[in-house]
């Protein structure tokens, strides 16, 4: 295998594999001027001892794309299963022996001006890149709750990742951050706590652990469904409710997660530290647990990854 220093990256585009340099859309392409496409944000983990790259939810993430593309009036997507080899095939070619970030992405593909979802062309298009961390998780971040809220499900739905309603996630992140925090909080329209800019939200209180549910315009977060998940493998309850702004103060614990965001520990909300001002003993145990898992070291979590070059070898 190739070092992924050693060429240029490899797309995915218009149905073949091409230098990534000649993946090019037109100005006048729909989503472009609008906003118009969907996407996922996939991690790819590399685990030199093993000499193995993990995608991480490789099934679920595909899943979701198409769900978001059904939202967005595009035609259906190939199966899950042919997605999955493109995908795949793309990381081999790559020869990537370091953490990736991986987008494939459906697009209003047309060259029209005119607002519209229907009778547009759709295409798709992955890309492959080296990717660390998005946001400190090993020292903690400071947020704040921003006065730009979150798109309702009747607006810009966020179970859909729809390509244009991340303008307002920019809003949020630059709101927080030229006013000198790390990342933004949002609440929804009705003032209750959704989620971050990018990210989904876990609070701490005693010994339950309590995410704002879907009817709190989240994310579908899949990084989250594995946190849940492994929080109940370590005996830890959880609830999935309205969170209002005031009670995230008072949390012992609180944490940001998703795929670029991975599990990042906040340790301060609108100036007011959150449990003793540091990370929490039960968001260490959760981070320390995932990490492993991404990276093959944790066999009970191994349905979550898929081998790339395993794969190639003829493995699952």
């Amino acid at each position: 295998m190739a070092s992924s220093e050693a060429k240029s990256p490899t797309a995915y585009f218009d149905g073949e594999f091409r230098p990534l340099a000649d993946a090019k859309v037109s100005v006048m392409t729909h989503a472009f001027l609008y906003g118009t496409a969907t996407f996922e944000g996939i991690r790819a983990y590399w685990n030199a001892e093993q000499g193995e790259l993990y995608a991480l939810k490789l099934n679920e993430h595909l899943e979701r794309l198409r769900a978001s593309s059904k939202i967005l009036m595009m035609d259906p997507l190939p199966e899950v299963a042919e997605l999955r080899k493109i995908v795949v095939e793309l990381l081999q070619r790559n020869g990537f022996r370091e953490d990736v970030y991986v987008r494939p992405s459906v697009y209003k593909s047309t060259e029209a001006i005119g607002v519209r979802l229907h009778e547009l062309k759709n295409s798709f298009y992955v890309i492959a890149i080296p990717f660390g961390n998005y946001i400190d998780v090993d020292n903690g971040i400071r947020c704040a709750t921003v006065a730009t809220r979150r798109t309702a499900d009747l607006a810009i739905p966020a179970r859909a990742k729809v390509v244009g309603n991340y303008v307002n996630s920019a809003f949020s992140k630059s709101e927080a951050m030229l006013n000198g925090h790390d990342e933004a909080i949002v609440l929804t329209e009705a003032g209750k706590v959704s989620e971050g800019s990018a990210e989904n939200l876990f609070l701490l209180r005693g010994d339950t652990l309590i995410s704002p549910g879907m009817n709190d315009d989240i994310l579908e977060g899949i990084t989250r469904a594995a946190v849940i998940e492994i929080a109940r493998e370590l005996g830890i309850k959880v609830v999935e409710r309205s969170i209002d702004r005031s009670e995230l103060y008072i949390g012992d614990e609180l944490f940001l997660c998703g795929t670029g965001a991975q599990i990042s520990p906040v340790v301060e909300v609108d100036h007011r530290s959150i449990g003793g001002g540091g990370i929490g003993p039960v968001t260490k145990r959760i981070q320390e647990r995932y990490f492993a898992a991404v990276h093959g070291r944790v066999p009970e979590y191994s349905h979550w990854l898929t081998p790339i070059y395993g794969a190639k070898k003829g493995g699952a």
